[in-house]
Order: C-alpha cells, then structure tokens, then sequence
C-alpha cells in the first residue's frame, strides 16, 4: 500500500525574510563633503551616541589641483572631474533627503585664481554651494576628528593631517585637563583654538602650522628628479626644512606622555601595508598604533619596490601609489623630528571634524554640545 501524501507536500515553502531596514529619519541625517587638492570625499551620518553611524559615503581622486603648482588654475578637464563627482554627491543628498550640510573646498580652491569660476560653476551645475574654508579651521576639524584616538595619558598631543595641498600640524597641550576629561577637551576646539575660561578644563593649543605642501604639490616641485631614492630624500629634507617656523619643534620635548596621531590617506595606506592588507579594511587600521622601526620598514619596502613594483603592489592601489613617496617622505620628516616611537594611524579627517562640529553646535552628541 502506498504511502499516503502528507498533507501540504509540494507546496511552496514560506520564505524566511529579514525585515526591511527601516531608512532614517532624513531630520536626522548630516552630511560632510571634503573637496581637497586629490580627492572628493563625502559622508552622510547621524547621530549615535557620542558618535555617528555612516548611512551612506563617497570617495572619488579628482586631481583638481593636477598643473596648479605651474599654472596658478584650476585646469578646464579636472574642474570637469571634479563636477561630475560632485553630480553623484548631489544625487546622494536628494535621495537621502539631507538638508543639514557642510560642503568644504580647501588648499587647491584658496590657491587657485579662478577658484571663484569653479565655485560658480559647481553651483550652476550640481545646485551644490561649496565654501571655501581658511587653513585654521581645516587644521581644527582634523584634530577634533581625532578626539576619540586620544589616549587620557596624553600630555602633550601633535595632530598631523596630510593632505594632498597641504599638511596641517597643531600641537596641543593638555597637562591641565583631568586625564578622564581629555578627548572630550579636544572635541571643544572646534568652536576655535584660542578658547576663553568657562566651566570645563581646556586644551591649549601651543602652536599649530599650515605648511603649503601635501602629497601633490610636494610630488610635483620633485617630479623633475630621475631617481627614485633621491627623489624620496630631497621631498623629505624639503619638507623638514618648512616647519622652522612651528615653535615645538625647536625645544625638546619630553617622550613620555607624548602622542602623534597622524591621518591622511598616505598614514593609513602605510599601516595597511604593515598588516599586509591586499583588501582594505578600516575596523583594522583606525586606532592601529605603529613603531617608528615599522614605519620605517614599510618605507624602505616601498623604495626597494621602485615605481613598477608600487603600480603593482595591492597593498598601496591604483589611486595612492603616485602620491605615496611624497606623503611617505612627510611622514618620514616627522618621526624623525618628535620624540615618539609610535604613531596612531586614524582613517578619519575633515569629513568626520565637519560632522562633529554640526552635531556638537545642534547639541545631539551625547554628553554635548561640546
């Protein structure tokens, strides 16, 4: 006798489905676009809390500044780069609905003298109104960015932010700040580095420097010496020789209880390389801390790699491996010049300093505003 059929048998299974996302409140979004010399860069957030949560990001090379350090312009084919970068970064503000925005240009738009003509044009055809913003105000959003990397051992702090225009450096003591209290003083800085007395203990900014030469302009004041370690040695004594004028660097500083957190994409390429990353990963190099004898390796690795051997290596990538001597010979210059044998690599900049500084001022953040 045959079995019988079971009841319900050939009928179609009940799909097991997560349920949908629920997309964010667009009143609760902010979004933060960085346009520097090399890179366009955006991100949309909201508040978590005393952080944020990335809802969506963009990232594209644009080289704006490519033939600026010759010409003194901004060049017709990477204005047109830059444009239709900026186009994606529109369709991903209306999409999200976001009306809370900062959209910043730096060292190549206050450089340039027709930066003015670029601006019009990226408002006449994007609607998007970027602002071009001093070299004060870009070395303070760096830093604040870098608020929660900041160790409460920390007395006396150096923020470096390489850019591809220009690189910031601002040195911070916090020696009269309760070690607990010590990231959320750098986090104050963002209403400005002279601050007045008020209720919390403040961070002192000592000194702080704006030297016109990033991974792109410094590249291309070299680009007419043939060899290739030569090349790396004159960019880095180059550049040493512009931070006379930075007040810490003259008198010693004392190793313990001292900090360098560096960020800028030639850091972060540098210490993916060290972990021997062949597909990035930031929950790996955000917060890394490396020994100047490992910086130094990835260095020297590079420079025995040669030009060909760079194209190729996965580790740098198509887009960074042009620029990485430069940025490897700043970077180079200061481990050599502060008495620190570790660097904290921060995969964050001014995109995340705009973000705070809106959240901060609106009072979201928890435990804010700052």
């Amino acid at each position: 006798m045959a079995p019988k059929r079971p009841k319900g048998a050939g009928a179609f299974p009940l799909p097991v489905e997560s349920p949908a996302p629920i997309p964010p409140d667009p009143d609760s979004l902010y979004a933060a676009l960085d346009l520097g010399t090399n890179s366009c860069r955006m991100l949309i957030a909201q508040p978590k809390g005393s952080q944020f949560h990335v809802i969506d990001s963009f990232s594209k090379s644009v080289q704006l500044g490519l033939g600026l350090e010759t010409s003194g312009r901004l060049s017709r084919s990477s204005m047109a780069r830059t444009v239709n970068a900026m186009r994606i970064c529109m369709q991903k503000l209306r999409r999200h609905k976001v009306s809370r925005m900062r959209l910043v240009a730096t060292e190549a738009c206050r450089r340039a003298t027709n930066a003015g003509q670029f601006i019009a044009q990226v408002r006449r055809e994007t609607g998007l109104k970027l602002e071009i913003i001093e070299p004060e105000e870009e070395a303070r959003l760096a830093v604040i960015s870098c608020a929660p990397l900041v160790s409460t051992r920390t007395d006396q702090l150096l923020v470096v932010d390489i850019g591809g225009g220009s690189t910031e450096l601002v040195w911070i003591d916090l020696t009269n700040v309760p070690r607990l209290d010590r990231p959320k003083a750098i986090m104050r800085l963002h209403s400005g580095f002279k601050q007045g007395p008020g209720p919390f203990p403040v961070a002192k900014v000592v000194d702080w420097i704006s030297v016109p030469l990033g991974v792109a302009t410094l590249r291309d004041q070299f680009r007419d010496v043939e060899d290739d370690s030569a090349r790396f040695a004159l960019m880095s004594w180059f550049f040493e020789e512009n931070l006379a004028e930075f007040a810490p660097y003259a008198s010693e500083q004392i190793k313990e209880g001292f900090q360098i957190i560096g960020t800028s994409g030639t850091v972060t390429t540098v210490a993916a390389s060290h972990l021997g990353l062949r597909r990035y990963d930031r929950s790996k190099v955000d917060g890394l801390r490396m020994t100047t004898e490992q910086i130094d390796t990835v260095i020297r690795d590079y420079l025995a790699l040669g030009p060909e051997g760079r194209r190729n290596d996965p580790r740098i990538g198509k887009d960074r491996q042009a620029l990485i001597m430069s940025g490897a010979a700043i970077l180079q210059a200061l481990m050599r010049i502060w008495p620190t044998d570790r660097l904290s690599v921060a995969d964050r900049g001014l995109r995340e300093g705009l973000l705070y500084a809106q959240m901060s001022a609106d009072g979201v953040l928890e435990g804010g505003p700052y």
